[in-house]
Formats: C-alpha cells, sequence, structure tokens
C-alpha cells in the first residue's frame, strides 16, 4: 500500500469512527441541504414566480434569503461565542426545515418570502456554527480533510442539484423541490443532535455592542445588492452605490480591524475568503450569459463550464485534504495564482473574437485554484482563532464572503446595463476580477501571524 494510502487511514478512522460518525455525516448531510437548495431554487424560479407572482417579483425571493442570512451569520456568531455551537445546530435546521414546509405550501408570494427568510435565517445560522464544531472537537491535523469533505458536499449539489431541481419542477412541481428536502434536514438535524448531546462549552459575556444594529444595516446593503444584480439597470446601479454606502459603516463594525489594510494574521484571512469569492463566484454567474449571448451555445452547453469548475473545486479540496503538512499560506498563493490567471484567460472567451471552447480547460484551472484557496482559508482561521472568537472570525470571513460576491456580481450589473452588451461589459469586470486576484496573490504570505 502506498504511504498516501497509509497516511490517509488516520484521517479516515478520525473522521468516519464510532467517536466521530454521526457528526461528520450530520455536518455534511445540513451542507448538502443548503447547496441543494440554494441551487435548486433557482431553477425552480421562473415557474414559481409565474404562479405565484409575476416577473418584477422575481428577485424578492432572492433578496429575502439573502437578507436573513446575513443577520443570521452576524448573530448565530456571536451566540457560537457566547455559549458554543449546540444550541444554534439545533435551531437552525428547525428554522430552514419550517422555511421548506412555509414556502412549499405557498399560496402567495407573501407567504413564499416568509418561507425565503427563515431559510435564510437557518442557513446563515447553521453555516457559522458548522465552523466552530469542526474547530471544537476535531483534531487539527484532519481539518483538512474534513473542509476537502465540506467542499465536496457543497460542489456535488451544484453538478446535479439544477438538472434534478428542473426535472422535480416539469414532471411533478416545483413545490417538491422546497419539501424533497425536508427529509435530508430532519435526518441531519437527528444525527447532529446526537453528535452535540454532550458538548459543553462555558458561557462568556460578549464584549461588543451595537452588533444587531450593524448586523441589519449589512443585511440590508447586501440584499440591496443582490436586488441590483438580479435586476441590471442604471437605477439599480445607483442602488448598489447606496447600498455600499450603507455597508461600510457595517463592515467597520462587524469585521476585525485591519481586513481592507490586509493586516497580517486574521484579518488577511478574512480579506482573502472576500477576494477568492469575488473572484470565483461571480465569474460562475456570468459564464452562462458569456456563453449564451456572445457564443450563442444552448442553455444545457452554457451550464458545462459550471460543471467542469465544480470538479476542480472538488478535485483540489481532496488533494489537500490528504496532505495536511502542506504550507496553508503557499497553498493560498497557489491557489489565488490559478483563479486569477482563470479568470485572465477568459478574456480570450468573453469577446465577440473569442474561441469558446476555451472556458472549459480555463475553467477547470480556476476551479482548482478555488479547491486550494478555500479550505486553507478556513484552516488558517481555526487555527489562529482563540477560545471565545471563533464565531465572529467565521461570520466575519462569511460576511466578507458574501459582500465580494455582491458587490461584483452588482457591479457586472451596473456594466451590463451601461454597456448594453456581455461582449462588452464582461471583458471589464473580468479585468477587475483580475485585479482582485492579484490582490490576494500579493498578502497571501500574510496570513499566517509570525
Amino acid at each position: 500500500m502506498s504511504d498516501q494510502g497509509e497516511a490517509a487511514k488516520p484521517e479516515r478512522g478520525e473522521l468516519f469512527g464510532p467517536h466521530r460518525r454521526n457528526t461528520t455525516i450530520g455536518v455534511l448531510l445540513l451542507i448538502s441541504m443548503v447547496a441543494f437548495e440554494s441551487m435548486g431554487v433557482g431553477t425552480a424560479m421562473p415557474v414559481l414566480v409565474a404562479e405565484l407572482g409575476s416577473v418584477s417579483m422575481y428577485a424578492w425571493p432572492f433578496v429575502a434569503f439573502m437578507a436573513a442570512a446575513v443577520f443570521a451569520t452576524v448573530l448565530g456568531g456571536r451566540w457560537c461565542d457566547r455559549a458554543g455551537p449546540r444550541n444554534p445546530l439545533l435551531l437552525a435546521p428547525m428554522l430552514f426545515t419550517a422555511g421548506l414546509v412555509v414556502a412549499a405550501t405557498a399560496s402567495g408570494m407573501p407567504q413564499l418570502l416568509v418561507g425565503r427568510v427563515l431559510q435564510g435565517l437557518g442557513a446563515g445560522c447553521v453555516t457559522v456554527a458548522i465552523y466552530v464544531l469542526v474547530g471544537l472537537i476535531y483534531p487539527e491535523q484532519v481539518r483538512p480533510a474534513m473542509f476537502g469533505l465540506m467542499s465536496s458536499a457543497w460542489v456535488l449539489p451544484s453538478l446535479i442539484g439544477p438538472p434534478i431541481s428542473g426535472l422535480v419542477t416539469e414532471r411533478f412541481s416545483w413545490r417538491w423541490v422546497f419539501l424533497g428536502l425536508v427529509p435530508v434536514a430532519l435526518l441531519a438535524l437527528a444525527l447532529v443532535t446526537r453528535a452535540v448531546r454532550g458538548l459543553v462549552v462555558p458561557q462568556r459575556e460578549s464584549t461588543r455592542r451595537g452588533v444587531v444594529v450593524a448586523a441589519l444595516g449589512a443585511a440590508a446593503g447586501v440584499a440591496a445588492l443582490t436586488y441590483a444584480s438580479e435586476n441590471p439597470s442604471v437605477t439599480s446601479a445607483v442602488i448598489a452605490v447606496v447600498a455600499l454606502a450603507m455597508l461600510v459603516p457595517a463592515m467597520r463594525w462587524l469585521l476585525p480591524a485591519g481586513v481592507f489594510l490586509a493586516r497580517r494574521g486574521i484579518p488577511t484571512v478574512v480579506a482573502c475568503r472576500g477576494l477568492c469569492a469575488a473572484l470565483f463566484f461571480t465569474a460562475n454567474s456570468y459564464l452562462p450569459l458569456i456563453m449564451t449571448s456572445t457564443h450563442h451555445w444552448s442553455l444545457a452547453a452554457a451550464g458545462l463550464p459550471l460543471v467542469v469548475g465544480s470538479l476542480g473545486w472538488s478535485a483540489a479540496a481532496a488533494w489537500q485534504g490528504r496532505h495536511p503538512t502542506l504550507h496553508r499560506p503557499t497553498l493560498l498563493r497557489i491557489g489565488f495564482c490559478l483563479l486569477t490567471g482563470g479568470v485572465l484567460a477568459l478574456q480570450l472567451v468573453a469577446s465577440t473574437w473569442g474561441v469558446p471552447w476555451l472556458v472549459l480547460p480555463v475553467w477547470a484551472f480556476a476551479g482548482f485554484g478555488m479547491g486550494l484557496v478555500f479550505p486553507s482559508v478556513a484552516f488558517l482561521l481555526l487555527r489562529q482563532s482563540g477560545a471565545g472568537e471563533l464565531g465572529y472570525h467565521t461570520s466575519a470571513a462569511q460576511m466578507s464572503d458574501q459582500l465580494g460576491s455582491a458587490t461584483m456580481v452588482g457591479l457586472g450589473g451596473a456594466l451590463l446595463a451601461l454597456l448594453h452588451s456581455p461582449a462588452h461589459a464582461m471583458p471589464v469586470l473580468l479585468a477587475v476580477l483580475a485585479l482582485l486576484g492579484a490582490i490576494g496573490i500579493l498578502i497571501a504570505g500574510r496570513s499566517l501571524n509570525p
């Protein structure tokens, strides 16, 4: 047996041995549940909105979810720091499940929006609580492998979620896109309940005030950016500018000091999370538009770059998990180089003179970079967070992710409104993204305290 196979045995035992099997499976189910819902709803949304409302309401289910998720991310992080992740891990799946049922039984848009708010609250809270749980109960040497599994639990739904959702919507009803996840949510809740039953974390008092007000401001700002990205127009560009003005004071309060200056350690780690999300998720959002509008690919063919990008991400995440001793800041820099190179290479695709088939190897290349960056950020965040800080730092990283993605997707919408053609707007957006990637390359070495 190879050395690699021998090295993988202890990690497998730590993750799926009798003492952590329920926890690992429960965590992966929770992540898959949120991911399937995220991917599936987008596919079913045109039919859903046509039945319950009008096209003018199309963006609101996304806005309601995002606003609730941002709010729950902040408060969930503080809750985990004060009392541990046990109660958030129990309440969040309940809220999410309730949201699925409320949305599935909606007879009008108001009830659907209530369901989406409940889903957002559950998703935002559970994401933070999962990372805090990993930091508490998994040894440092197996965390890269755990983060690799968590990446796969997100990537797999991105591959099969949209086609399954489309099939279910066409053959049965969009309501089953929500209801079909209820058994998964209940099973995940049962496993996590067993896993956290004996988890004891000392109670701590929060030293930060005004968190609720800042969380509301951040939620409103990110929701406005989400709305602007879903409705590209000159008015939306103005909304995006106002949203950023709202976000600046909220972010100064909710993010660790020094994030925008890339101070060494946690601030740089949080900044890197936002940069990688802005690069990958923004380009991912606009790739189908580039391929259908500029190169006249079918919708099915235009989804292929997203598939190969997800496969690259999953492969790299699995690889880094088998090498827990690698220097994480170095992996971070390599990952940003791959991501930035992929975004730059998309310039050879995005224009009318571009070569469309290049998108497949290029985006697999970028996906591999994301598979190195994302687990490395999570590892460095947990390694450098002290007692009572992990929830705050995790929620800050999640906020950075949401802000980076929403801002750049909003910028893409504004560019489309101003330049009218994807063939003109997308090269400009890709140039901005490449600049962000260059910043990531430069600051990656500052992600670990000396």
